[in-house]
Formats: C-alpha cells, structure tokens, sequence
C-alpha cells in the first residue's frame, strides 16, 4: 500500500489537475461572452448572436462539470487533510465559505437568465445577466486563489492553543485575504485563463478556416469561424505578452517571498552569483534528468539571468542555494522541468500572437495553411502551462502546506490508512478520467455541430432579431 501521505497528495493533485481544467475554460469564455453579448445586443448583428449562442454552451458544459469536481476538493479536505482543516480551519474555512455564498451563487443563479432567458428578458437584463455571470466566475476564483495565496505567504493570524493543540487565530482579515502573493497569483491566473481560451478559440477556429481556404472544401458558416479566430487573435496578441511580462516580475516576488522555492525551480543547489538562466536546458545524463543541477545541465543558457531575475536588475546577485536551507527541498526535478515548460510555451504564445498578427496585416491570415497548423497543434497547450504552473507552485512550497507554519505530513488526516488512500486514490483516477472522457465528448460533440444558422436564429422570437439593423459581418 501507498504511504497515506504520498497517497493523499497524489489524489488531491490528481483531482486539482483534472478539476482546474473546468473552471479555466468557464473563467476565460467569460470576458469573451460578455463581448459577444454587448456586440450583440448593440449592433443587432447575427454574427454575434451566433458567436454568444455557440460559446455558452461549452460555458454551461464547463461550469456544470467544474461545480461537480470542485466539491470533492473541499470534501478532500475532510476526508485526506482533517489535521489541516482543523488548525487553519478558521482562516482557510472562510474565503471558501465566502465563493460558495457571494460567487457561486452570484453565477448560478443569472447563468439560469443567460442560458435560457434570452427571448424572455430585455436587452439591458440579458447583458446584465452576463455581466453578473462573468463576475461570479472571476469572484469565484477571487477566494479560491485568496485561500491558496495564504497558504503561500501566510499573513494577519497568530498561534494560540485550543483544546490542547495549536490552531491559527485569523488577527487581521485585510492582512490575510490580501496577503502579498494575492495579486500576483490573481492576476497571473486570470489572464492565463482567458490566454487558454483564446489558444482554443483559435485552434478550433484554424481548423475549419484551414478545410475551407486551404484544402478548399466547403465548411457552414466560414464567416462564423473567421470571426472567431480574429477575435481570439486579437486576445492572444493582448494575453500573451502580458503573462510573459508579469510573470517575470512574479518571479522576483517569489524570489524573495520563498527563495527555496525559487531555487528549485532554478537547479540553485549551492548558494552562488552570476546565476545562468537556462532557456532551453537537456540532461547530460540519467542522474540529471531527476537531479538536475544548473551547473551540471547541456543547454542555452544567458549568463547571470537568473541573478538578474531574482533581483530585478543585478546579474552578479546572489541565489540562496537549496542546501543552505534547514528544511528539505522541493521534489526539484518536478519544479525545475515543469517551470521551464510554463516558460517556453509562453514563448511560443507570444510569437504565435505576433505570428498571426503579422498574417493578418499582410492580408494573409485565412491562407497561411503552416499557421493553421501551429494554431490547431497549439489549441490545448495553454491548459498545458497552466497545469506546470500550478505544480510550479504547488510542489515547490512542499515540503509546507502553509509556508513555514505547517508541513504537509502534518497536515494529512491522522486516522487515514495507506489501504484506505491507496484505495480512494485508485477510485478517483478511474472516475476522474471518464468524467475527463465524457466531458470531452460533450464539447467535440458541440464543436462539430456548429454555431446556429442564420435560418434558425430568424425563426427564434428574440428582441435581438426583431431589433437587428444588419445581418451582415
């Protein structure tokens, strides 16, 4: 049997890497959905209609089956992490409370409008419908990311003893909840999901622009999936260099928030300056591959980088190295390999963005048959980035739940057996990956049937078709 604590963070990580997938795609559509409500409700177009109609499904889909795996989080805390749950209970408990009454319920209760209530509501309540329903999704991960963001850089309690154990006291909630990784992680988080969207969007977009322009066969409504990949273009040209642009900054912050964290995810093992950063890094052997320290590492490298990084500004800075701390280091394979990922693929965002901005301008956008194909092989990698940016995170706070106050071996449920999480770990990777199948399904189903046609939209008694000027793109 698995070791109960090895088991409970494979499952809760397993569950976290299934589940962020849902609300990613909720948190990124809506921004876009608000647009396409607001362009529709103003111009009276169908194109927008379309646009509106065919993406809130994917939303409703997404939100639905992220609501379902976002629960059994907060039961794991329960049933693998009791000895967490009871000593921060107080300050964790809060902000979960608080996107179940304030967020969750803000989006439930207008997706039902917004969903269904398009020919039954004015115009100024649909758009506010999906104003509130883009809110509620963003103040949903508002708390989640406030909880995590604490855990982070704990701030505003203090220790005091309760029934015999020492428990965290919440002292300050604004200290706390705006705690100083908050915005950064907010922001980061947030831009990457409407990144990921927008890579999808685009992906998709490319696929039947490359069948009707490039392989010249004739696709239902072109002018809908043209629409859309210049729409998600334009996002990405927007996204892409910000995410690149705060993230560097981020990184200084956790350079000096968490230093050990920041030197696995640099291969730092003794403390030294004029640190390389390495772009693009190989193993040179075996032993590198799950030990990998920057000196011993094959690759592109820009010398003092990292140094500069770290410090803002001075390449001969000093990085603390991983063995001059007293508690253990990270699992730095994981950190060191999954951060150069996140890294290179927002490289490659960026220069997909500018890519298809430049197509475009030169008129060649719906041609260029090689930038179809980058954008359709590129369709899910921003899912990709967020997923090695959260284990980035994650695993390199280890060996801490709640940095420097708890450890997550004495976080895990005392009374949990190996036979019991081994067993619960199996069950939730046979599920999580049918729900992974079935929710994949759904959404190819709903990407191959299409927008709505023109016809159909007409024969719909809506005061936006009533009310349409045009028709036209």
């Amino acid at each position: 049997m698995v070791d109960p604590v090895i088991a409970s963070r494979l499952q809760f990580a397993l569950t976290t890497i299934v589940h962020i997938i849902f609300p990613v795609v909720s948190m990124g559509l809506a921004p876009f959905l608000v647009y396409f409500t607001w362009k529709e409700v103003r111009t009276g177009k169908a194109i927008y209609e379309q646009l509106r109609r065919f993406w809130t499904k994917i939303f409703a889909v997404s939100f639905a089956v992220g609501t379902v795996t976002g629960l059994v989080l907060e039961f794991e805390f329960g049933t693998n992490f009791a000895a967490f749950s009871t000593i921060a209970g107080e300050l964790f408990g809060g902000p979960l409370a608080l996107e179940g009454m304030m967020a969750f319920m803000l989006e439930a209760t207008f997706l039902g409008i917004f969903v269904f209530g398009r020919e039954r509501v004015s115009n100024l309540v649909y758009f506010v419908s999906s104003v509130a329903v883009g809110l509620g999704t963003w103040l949903s991960a508002t708390w989640i990311l406030i909880a995590n963001s604490w855990m982070q850089t704990p701030r505003g309690f203090e220790m005091v003893m309760e029934n015999g154990q020492s428990v965290v006291n919440l002292v300050d909630p604004i200290a706390a909840y705006l705690n100083p990784r908050f915005p950064w992680m907010f922001v980061h988080m947030q831009n990457a999901a409407v990144e990921s969207v927008a890579l999808l969007m685009a992906g998709i977009a490319a696929y039947y622009v490359f069948r009707h322009h490039v392989w010249e066969n004739p696709i239902q409504h072109p002018d809908f999936w043209e629409k859309t990949l210049k729409v998600a273009l334009v996002v990405l040209l927007i996204t892409a260099p910000i995410q690149a642009i705060q993230g560097d900054a981020y990184g200084r912050h956790v350079a000096d928030t968490q230093p050990q964290k920041f030197a696995a995810m640099e291969a730092v093992w003794e403390t030294e300056s004029y640190v390389p950063e390495y772009l693009i890094a190989v193993p040179t052997d075996l032993d590198s591959l799950f030990d990998p320290r920057a000196k011993e590492l094959f690759g592109i490298g820009i010398p003092g980088m990292a140094s500069w990084l770290a410090s803002g500004g001075d390449a001969e800075a000093t990085i603390r190295g991983l063995e001059s701390f007293q508690t253990e280091a990270p699992p730095v394979a994981i950190v060191f390999w999954a951060f150069r990922i996140m890294v290179a693929l927002g490289f490659w965002f960026i220069l997909l963005a500018l890519w298809g901005a430049y197509r475009w301008w030169r008129g060649e956008l719906l041609e260029d048959d090689l930038l179809h194909k980058a954008l359709m092989g590129s369709s899910l990698l921003g899912f990709l980035a967020v997923e090695v940016g959260w284990i980035v995170t994650e695993v390199g706070r280890q060996p801490w739940v709640i940095q420097g106050v708890l450890k997550t071996t004495d976080g895990v449920s005392p009374g949990l057996t190996g036979a019991e999480a081994t067993f619960t770990l199996a069950g939730f990777a046979g599920g999580y990956a049918l729900l992974l199948l079935l929710y994949t399904y759904v959404v190819v189903r709903l990407i191959r049937s299409g927008p709505p046609s023109r016809d159909e939209l007409a024969a719909v008694e809506s005061p936006t078709t009533e009310e349409a000027v045009s028709v036209d793109d």
